[in-house]
């Protein structure tokens, strides 16, 4: 049997395979209110036969979205018209996950097939970023403010509300997204974070913050449903985050409800000088779940079935994450059954075909 193709189960809930569509922003989004995009978008993959689809990085307040045309879940008219596609990704027989996001003082940029570039504030439609510290993404870029203490504690506020929403509109998986460089990411990282108040300095003040959300979402997610939490393993900077943190940050996860650790790399700081290759974070994944003792999700350059196959087969993680792949091919997990042997139902409308 596959391995692939076996279910996982997390609290009270199973996933019908191993293959979850890893969340990727459209910048499609309308005042953070998603549209027929996001319904055709994650419900294609989700007939296509995946286990798990999250949602690009949905933010818990306005500041936060990386660019204007980003979903965003702090308001009832957001959560709402999340409603349907939830529905209908759960119709398919998949779970439908959230990915809660914060982007720091990576917010207020065009879209990429714009450049990508800053929007500074007082040019429409950009805004004042914020971040740990007043330290710029990159030369270029505008400083962010530095948040108060006072501000931390509204973010964690917001995240805690923004799971309430995605709860009362059917999620059933929960994702506090602390890596590629966004806010939680920027507390973690000596590079980005150089305060010397409770969240700065050591080891322990870093991770404070996340620490915090996770707290604050795990007490309003019920305990049949599982959270998960995307880290970025390294930096690939010297002085920065990295695995050995990780790791350690990861066993303390797991002690405040944390089901699996996604995880990837990189994206503090523009320069970094990453070893991009099939398969290249794999490792990081298999190394957290090993010392750690928590299931991971590897993500990065898996585009091959028998890849993928391996990779769960062999223990380095429990759950690969598809992206690129799944831009390309949003029925990649039927051609990955077929090549594996594995069963995989169609949906009834499908049958003749498949």
């Amino acid at each position: 049997m596959s391995s692939l193709f076996s279910p996982l189960t997390l609290r009270g809930m199973t996933l019908r395979n191993r293959i979850a569509v890893s969340p990727m922003c459209q910048y499609s989004a309308v005042d953070g209110v998603p549209q027929a995009w996001h319904l055709v978008h994650l419900g294609s993959r989700a007939v296509g036969g995946a286990g798990l689809v999250i949602t690009e990085a949905t933010s818990v307040e306005a500041i936060g979205r990386i660019s204007p045309w980003d979903t965003g879940i702090w308001n009832e008219a957001q959560a709402e018209a999340w409603r349907p596609i939830v529905r209908f990704i759960r119709e398919q027989g998949a779970v439908a996950g959230i990915q809660l996001a914060h982007a720091g003082r990576k917010a207020s940029t065009e879209a990429p097939w714009r450049g990508g570039g800053p929007l500074p504030p007082g040019t429409a439609p950009g805004w004042q970023t914020v971040a740990p510290s007043a330290l710029a993404f990159a030369p270029g870029h505008p400083l962010p403010q530095a948040l108060e203490a006072a501000e931390v504690a509204a973010i964690v506020d917001a995240f805690r509300a923004a799971a309430l929403r995605a709860l009362a509109v059917g999620f059933e998986l929960a994702e506090i997204h602390a890596a590629h460089g966004y806010l939680l990411h920027q507390f973690l990282s000596p590079l980005s974070n150089h305060r010397d108040d409770r969240y700065g300095g050591s080891f322990a003040g870093r991770i404070r913050l996340v620490c915090e959300v996770v707290d604050a979402v795990r007490a309003v997610w019920p305990d049949t449903l599982p959270l998960i939490v995307r880290l970025s393993a390294t930096d690939w900077i010297d002085g920065g985050w990295d695995i050995e943190q990780s790791v350690a940050l990861s066993r303390e996860l797991a002690g405040r409800g944390v089901d699996l650790v996604d995880v990837s790399s990189g994206g503090l700081a523009p320069g970094a000088s990453i070893p991009v290759g099939p398969g290249y974070q794999v490792p990081f994944a298999a190394r957290i779940r090993r010392e750690s003792a928590i299931a991971t999700g590897a993500v990065g350059l898996i585009t091959e079935p028998e890849q993928a196959e391996r990779i769960v087969a062999d223990g380095e993680a429990d759950l690969v994450l598809l992206a690129r792949e799944l831009l390309r091919d949003p029925y990649w997990p039927r051609r990955a059954a077929r090549a594996l042997g594995a069963p995989i139902e169609a949906p009834e409308q499908y049958h003749r075909a498949w």
